[in-house]
């Protein structure tokens, strides 16, 4: 049998030759249909580890509270010019996140996060970045690890007051060739002692800023109370505040009321709660509201977001996508086979009369079945590989032009092989019976 079968792959090998042309065209639909498979999941799978690489960065199973504009309500014909009583609110602070942590027990663990942009000075360098006030558990949320140093909570309270964790790119900007664990760094008026370096966590992309995922390396932290006490507590009215209301509203009092609308009051710039079973996000992100709704006098000074549910619902949206995009690709499959099995039919007519004399001198019509459906198979491995080729390389120029992420696995390659395999035995049977069913004394007659 396996005689039989290199014979007849010879014959088809030598046929093909004779036709080269005629075989590169028809190999070109199945050259075409494997390349775009191929690319189609290559950017299908790059955007599934870009998502859970987005995942990795905002931490798994979190509730983040962010504050937003007060929002107003009442009947649209109500004057304008009507005084309105406003209910007070004290916005988010460090007190609603403690009251959150002691009344649901869901809750695993908590950070605020107070954020502020500074310049960040040292040896005649200079850089605005993201001075960020956090507790410890922020690190254990965000699944951030430690390249060298310790956190805040390995210093005592004193030592905590003027210490700050690096992300990569400020020891990369600031302590290029050197161990900055120990060294100082000023950021705006203050100067703090680097205890820590983070590793490196990217973010800041152009797919993640709708998340609200900066670029994390280039921030410093330190702890929460330090940022209120040494920097700014929004929650505090201090004499300068009041100095530059009353300026304000004396000198336009139509575009200091606008202001006033805009003033964050509050304290933090969002909290972050982590709750340990994926099933209790929904249920604890509704008490969580309802609960700052009390304690905020009913006004919705603020929103909840539940990052998995967002993310779930973007990879979806990129599934169903890719899909719709690997079924158009894959049609171009559909349409090589096709052409297949048409020139093979052809092929067939043209070599009636070495059908006949094979037969004539012997060959038996599985002979002549297993000649035809080699050169079919011929066709559709060599438009195989030639489209993997093609179809890596359509990946990688993808990415280089559009930046967007591909990521090519070898479970692709052979979903669009073994697919280019099928075409040719399904598309080359038809043709390889109709070749084995001619009489001999038929095809050696016809002209």
């Amino acid at each position: 049998m396996i005689e039989i079968i290199r014979y007849n792959l010879l014959i088809a090998l030598e046929a093909i030759v004779q036709n080269r042309l005629r075989a590169f065209l028809t190999s070109l639909g199945i050259i075409f249909g494997v390349a775009s498979v191929i690319a189609m999941l290559a950017i299908g799978k790059g955007a599934e580890q870009q998502i859970l690489e987005q995942m990795k960065l905002l931490g798994t199973n979190n509730i983040i509270i962010q504050p937003v504009v007060e929002q107003e309500e009442g009947k649209a014909d109500d004057d304008d010019n009507k005084p309105q009583n406003k209910r007070y609110t004290p916005g988010l602070t460090l007190d609603d996140l403690a009251q959150l942590e002691n009344v649901i027990p869901t809750i695993k663990m908590s950070t605020p996060e107070i954020i502020g942009d500074v310049l960040f000075v040292r040896n005649g360098i200079k850089k605005t970045g993201k001075m960020i006030g956090v507790d410890t558990d922020y690190f254990n949320i965000s699944a951030t690890e430690l390249e060298s140093g310790t956190l805040f909570s390995e210093v005592n309270y004193e030592q905590s007051m003027s210490v700050c964790v690096i992300g990569k790119n400020v020891k990369t900007k600031f302590f290029a060739g050197a161990n900055p664990i120990g060294k100082r760094v000023k950021c705006g008026p203050l100067w703090f002692t680097v205890v820590g370096v983070l590793k490196e966590r990217g973010g800041a992309n152009s797919s993640m800023r709708h998340l609200g995922i900066r670029d994390f390396d280039m921030d410093i932290y330190i702890p929460a109370t330090t940022f209120l006490l040494r920097y700014k507590n929004r929650n505090q009215l201090t004499a300068r505040d009041i100095k530059s209301a009353n300026s304000e509203n004396n000198n336009n009092e139509e575009n200091a009321d606008v202001q006033k609308k805009s003033v964050n009051y509050h304290q933090i710039d969002r909290m972050i709660l982590h709750v340990e079973e994926s099933a209790f996000i929904a249920s604890t992100a509704d008490v969580a509201s309802r609960l700052l709704q009390r304690r905020h006098n009913t006004v919705v000074d603020f929103e909840v977001i539940i990052p998995e549910l967002l993310l779930k619902q973007e990879q979806r949206t990129k599934r169903i996508f890719n899909i719709v995009l690997s079924s158009i690709a894959s049609i171009s499959l559909l349409v090589g086979g096709i052409g297949i099995m048409n020139i093979m039919f052809a092929s067939v007519v043209e070599r009636y009369k070495e059908i006949g004399t094979r037969m004539a001198i012997g060959a038996r019509k599985l002979d002549i079945k297993i000649q035809f459906l080699t050169e079919a198979l011929v066709i559709s491995l060599s438009g195989g590989f030639a489209g993997v080729f093609l179809g890596i390389l359509f990946s990688y120029l993808i990415e280089q032009a559009t930046e967007i992420k591909t990521l090519v696995s070898l479970m692709s390659i052979i979903i669009s092989f073994g697919v280019s395999i099928s075409v040719g035995l399904v598309f080359g049977i038809f043709p390889a019976i109709k070749a084995a069913e001619q009489e001999p004394a038929d095809v050696l007659r016809y002209e």
